[in-house]
This record gives structure tokens, sequence and C-alpha cells, in this order.
């Protein structure tokens, strides 16, 4: 833990003790499907961007939370491989947001010594967004505290068609080699994710109270724990983070096991 929890928890609601949670059992990887800024702009009678704008800020507050209490990584879902299907000037505006919000956040991320890495096939995107995650990636690289991980044009089953083609690549060029056809092992299929040298998350968090994992870190999740929370994802704070981690710690992982 990088802060003390009073400073992380300033001024907690009724019922929510920040003391009951133990430094020594933070997850290490937390995974977010970031759900619902279109319902939160619906029942405020605005469009759907005003919601993914209004998301921007629980975006900040939860990698500010999660750096300070030790998290390693965080992995936020920004768009999806199906997000495409979603209206063109929805699209268009979510492009922009990202390609102007990266480069808004990369010095103060930076300056909290946060990494930022993205997964997902980048090459389809708008120029001036690739080069805004581009960037974000040159100037934090280095930095040695929280990894920030965001997926942008990620599919769970496309990564692992992806993986799979790497691993044929591998086998063939070994069977070149040496004349012998191995099989995959998990280490070598693990090689060819987007996720390559990150651990597996230990939390997956869901907001806006949809209990599906949209095809997000299919093979990374076997062993996750799921906390999903009704709360829509711009009224996701600190302490509701606080909450979902508050359920994890109450979970006993066995890891396919028994006690």
């Amino acid at each position: 833990m990088n802060k003390p929890l009073d400073y992380i928890f300033p001024a907690p609601p009724a019922g929510l003790d920040p003391t009951a949670l133990d430094p020594a059992r933070v997850p290490q990887h937390v995974a977010v499907i970031m759900d619902g800024n279109g319902r939160w702009a619906k029942k405020r009678a605005l469009n759907r961007l005003r919601g993914h704008k209004a998301g921007i800020e629980a975006v900040r507050e939860t990698i500010r939370c999660a750096s300070d209490l030790g998290v390693r990584y965080l992995t936020i879902y920004s768009f999806s491989t199906e997000n495409w299907k979603r209206p063109h000037d929805e699209v268009v505006g979510l492009m922009d947001l990202f390609a102007k919000t990266m480069l808004a956040e990369v010095d103060g991320l930076h300056e909290e010594n946060v990494r930022v890495k993205t997964v997902g096939d980048l090459s389809v995107l708008p120029a001036e967004t690739r080069e805004a995650f581009d960037e974000a990636w040159r100037t934090t690289g280095d930095n040695t505290g929280m990894t920030l991980v965001v997926a942008v044009n990620y599919g769970g089953r496309q990564e692992i068609l992806r993986a799979v083609e790497s691993c044929m690549r591998h086998a063939v060029l070994e069977a070149e080699e040496t004349g012998e056809f191995l099989p995959p092992t998990e280490e070598l299929f693990e090689r060819g994710l987007y996720t390559a040298g990150i651990p597996d998350p230990d939390l997956l968090i869901r907001t806006s109270g949809e209990m599906r994992v949209s095809n997000f870190l299919l093979w990374q999740i076997a062993y996750a724990e799921f906390v999903c929370t009704d709360v829509l994802w711009p009224d996701f704070d600190r302490y509701e983070f606080l909450r979902c981690l508050l359920e994890y710690q109450g979970r006993n992982r066995r890891f396919g096991g028994v006690e």
C-alpha cells in the first residue's frame, strides 16, 4: 500500500469501514468492465457521448485509488471489437475522446509513476487516437508504479485466435528445424496474447448490474473473482471500489482445490 487508508478514503459513508480492508490482500491485478455510461446519460436526457465523458472522472478516481492501494495492474475495458457496431457519431466521438483524454492525462499519470500500456488491435484506430496511445507509452513506458492497461479495440476471442496462430507458426518453425512437431504449451500460448507478461486478473469488476464477461480477457479470467455492482460507471467512486475489494477479500480462492 502506497498511502494510508485514511488518506485514500477520507470520508467513508456510514456503514463502510476502510480499516476492514487487509492491505496484504489487495489484489495484484484488477480488471474493470466499465458499463452504464449510456444509461446514465439517458436517465438525464443527455446523449450517450455525454455519458462517456462523465465516465472519465470515474476512471481518474479508480486509477488514483488503485495506485494508492498498491494494485500493480489495473485493466480497463474501453472499447471492444464489437463496439464498432454502435452509431457512427458515437464511435467517432469516442475515438476523439480517447485521443484528447489520453493526451490530457498522460503527464499526470507520469508524475504518479503509472505506466500506460494498451492491449488490442490499434492498427484500425484513427491516426490521432493511435498516436495518443503511442505517446502515452513513450512517456510512461519506463515507469515502475502501477501499470494501467487500456483495452481498446479488444476482443477476447480474437486474442485467442491470434495466440493460436502464433503457436502454429512456432510449431512449423520448430518442425522445419528439428523434424519434430511439438504440441503447444500454456506458456507458449500466452506469449501470443496481447497481455503477454501481465499476470492474470485476481478480480473482475463489472458495473451497471450486468453479469456478462462480454468477450473480455476470456483466457485470463479463468480463476478471477467476479464482483458485479449495480452502480453505473459514471457514479463509480473510490468507495464503491472499496466495497468491491472488501467483497473480494471475503472470498476463499481455491483455484480448483479444496481446503
